[in-house]
């Protein structure tokens, strides 16, 4: 499909599940990473409420070894269902509403883990000749005022006619090296877009281009597969998505960023640090729990 024909509506998106979660260990040993609880639900489950609040509708993990539990918990349980009822648990029957969902799920495997481009390039006969999005399963992106950075994705990436649509966000300038970085091309616009004029895979802080870091969501055209078959691995023999996402641009193809706004947050289950933030900042903000939550905090800070 030519990059300047008008692409259908975006309705599939990839997550790729397979990582091992080393950093993590040994809270992952026996589960994925991420279904660890950050409040009172698995991290997958709030990527999964995201993608359906922005009309995604199709699917994919993109799994690994030891994966199972990510299938499971978005499976219909009957059993579970007739225990809750029979005891009388109609409050905690409302806690599965979630697998009651329009949303279609599929699985794929990624039998080794050779990083990002490769899960990726696992969906490219789920995906066809579609757009797509892609939701990294260990980032939840939350929004105080209920907005969607997905859906304003979606609609920038369909009026601009580019191949890749990446989120962004800023980071501390010592902290590029841990993330793909984006150089923009001219100003940032007032809604947060702009046309990226380079992007580069971990670089050194000396010689970042920015410290506009992709923030674990992307917007695609299926061109994108052509371009991870002719990326070459990194020296850890991994395909690195932003590499691919590079040579597109080389290519002569539209690459655009969409900065997060001040109400967004990305919270990134990568290590333990930042999934003890991420827990504080969801229990204390719980519609149920939080105000004895905030209480305990309170408590605790003045014995600090």
């Amino acid at each position: 499909m030519s990059e300047m024909a008008q692409p259908r509506p975006i309705v599939k998106v990839v997550v790729p599940v397979g990582g091992m979660g080393t950093r993590l260990l040994p809270a992952t040993k026996s589960q994925p990473k991420e279904m660890l609880p950050v409040g009172r639900r698995p991290v997958v489950q709030y990527v999964v409420e995201e993608l359906q609040a922005a009309g995604l509708r199709e699917i994919l993990f993109v799994t690994g070894r030891k994966k199972s539990a990510i299938e499971d918990h978005f499976d219909p349980d009957p059993e579970l269902v007739r225990t809750l009822s029979s005891g009388g648990g109609y409050e905690l029957l409302s806690e599965l509403d979630y697998t009651e969902t329009a949303a279609r799920f599929f699985y794929t495997r990624q039998s080794v883990p050779r990083g990002l481009g490769d899960a990726v390039g696992h969906a490219r006969e789920f995906v066809g000749d579609e757009h797509f999005a892609v939701a990294l399963g260990d980032s939840i992106i939350m929004s105080r005022d209920g907005t969607s950075l997905l859906r304003d994705m979606i609609a920038a990436h369909l009026r601009s006619g580019a191949a890749c649509t990446v989120a962004v966000e800023e980071v501390d300038p010592a902290e590029v090296y841990r993330y793909g970085i984006v150089r923009p091309k001219g100003e940032i616009g007032a809604d947060g877009s702009f046309a990226v004029d380079d992007l580069v895979e971990k670089p050194r802080a000396d010689a970042a281009p920015s410290n506009l870091a992709i923030a674990a969501r992307y917007i695609l055209s299926p061109a994108v597969f052509d371009a991870i078959s002719r990326t070459a691995p990194d020296r850890n023999g991994e395909l690195q998505l932003t590499d691919s996402l590079r040579l597109l641009l080389q290519l002569g193809m539209r690459v655009q960023g969409v900065r997060l706004r001040p109400n967004e947050r990305r919270y990134d289950i990568g290590n333990f640090e930042s999934y003890f933030k991420a827990f504080i900042d969801f229990a204390l903000a719980d519609e149920k729990y939080g105000y004895m939550v905030r209480q305990y905090v309170k408590r605790k800070a003045r014995e600090i």
